[in-house]
C-alpha cells in the first residue's frame, strides 16, 4: 500500500508539487521566512529598497521590508481568498445547478434565468460595483468575486444532470422509493460533479488573480494585509527604478495562477472530461 502511494506522488506532475510547496510554505511562513516580523508591518527604513543581495533574495521595498517575507506571507491571504471565492460559488452554484437540473419546467427555466442576470454583467464589473457599494474589503472582494461566478457551476452542474437524470439507474431509484433529496444528493450528484470539481481547479488561479486586480484597484485587500496584488500596487511609485519590489509579487501570482491552470488540465485528463465543459 505504502508503495503504491509513493509510486502515485510520483507520478504527480510539477504543477501539484508546486502548489504542494507554496501551501506548505503558507502554512510554515513564521519559521521558513528570513524576517518574520516584518509581516507584523516592522519598518527599517535604513534598509529601505535594496536589491536582491544574499541578506534580502528579493531585496527591500519602500518600508524596509524583506520582500521574500513578503511574498512567501503573501501566499496565506492569496491562497484563502482563491480557495473562499471558488468554495462560496460552489455552494451557491451546485445546488441551483442540482435543481435546475432535476426539477426542469418552470423552475429550472426561474432559477436559469436568475443566473443569465448575474452572467449579464462583466466579469469584474460586478465585484467593483459590489465593493464600491459596500466598502473595499477583502471579504467582499471575495463575495462580490464568487457571486459573478456561481452561474458558471450552475450552467455545468444542470448539463449534466440533465443527461444523467434519464438514466436507468435513476429510473430504478425511483422506483426502489428513494425521494427526490436521495436521488439528487445520493446517486446524481456523484455522478455529475466531476467537470464542476476540474472547473473549480482551474478558478482558483483566476481567483487569485481577480482578487489581486481587485486589491491593485483598491478595492480588495487594504493595509496593513499582505496580499500579492496589495504588494504590487503598493510598488507602483517604486518599481520603475526599482523594479524587484513589483516583480518577484507578480512572478509569484504568475506561477501560482499558470500552476492551477496545469493541475485543472490534469485533472480533466484523469477524470476524461471533455475540454468543452
Amino acid at each position: 500500500m505504502a508503495g503504491k502511494i509513493k509510486r502515485w506522488f510520483l507520478k504527480l506532475p510539477i504543477s501539484v508539487w508546486y502548489l504542494l510547496g507554496i501551501l506548505m510554505l503558507a502554512i510554515l511562513a513564521p519559521w521558513v521566512t528570513p524576517y518574520p516580523e516584518d509581516a507584523a508591518n516592522a519598518m527599517h527604513f535604513e534598509a529601505r529598497l535594496l536589491p536582491p543581495s544574499s541578506s534580502h533574495p528579493f531585496g527591500t521595498d519602500a518600508l524596509g521590508r524583506d520582500v521574500l517575507t513578503l511574498v512567501v506571507f503573501g501566499s496565506r491571504l492569496s491562497l484563502i481568498t482563491a480557495i473562499g471565492v471558488v468554495g462560496l460559488a460552489l455552494c451557491i452554484g451546485v445546488p441551483l445547478g442540482l435543481l435546475a437540473g432535476y426539477l426542469g419546467g418552470r423552475s429550472g427555466s426561474i432559477i436559469m434565468r436568475i443566473c443569465d442576470i448575474f452572467l449579464a454583467f462583466p466579469p469584474l464589473l460586478l465585484p467593483i460595483m459590489f465593493t464600491a457599494a459596500l466598502g473595499p474589503s477583502l471579504r467582499n472582494a471575495v463575495i462580490a468575486v464568487a457571486l459573478s461566478w456561481f452561474p458558471w457551476y450552475t450552467r455545468i452542474l444542470r448539463a449534466q444532470v440533465l443527461t444523467v437524470r434519464s438514466q436507468p439507474f435513476i429510473s430504478a431509484a425511483r422506483i426502489s422509493g428513494n425521494g427526490h433529496g436521495q436521488i439528487m444528493l445520493r446517486h446524481i450528484l456523484p455522478n455529475t460533479i466531476q467537470p464542476v470539481l476540474v472547473q473549480a481547479t482551474l478558478d482558483m488561479g483566476y481567483a487569485i488573480l481577480a482578487v489581486a486586480g481587485l486589491s491593485f484597484i483598491g478595492f480588495g485587500a487594504q493595509p496593513p494585509a499582505i496580499e500579492w496584488g496589495l504588494l504590487i500596487t503598493s510598488a507602483r511609485a517604486t518599481f520603475l527604478d526599482y523594479w524587484w519590489t513589483a516583480f518577484f509579487p507578480g512572478l509569484a501570482l504568475f506561477i501560482t495562477v499558470l500552476a492551477f491552470n496545469r493541475a485543472g488540465d490534469w485533472m480533466r485528463r484523469k477524470m476524461n472530461v471533455p475540454e468543452s465543459l
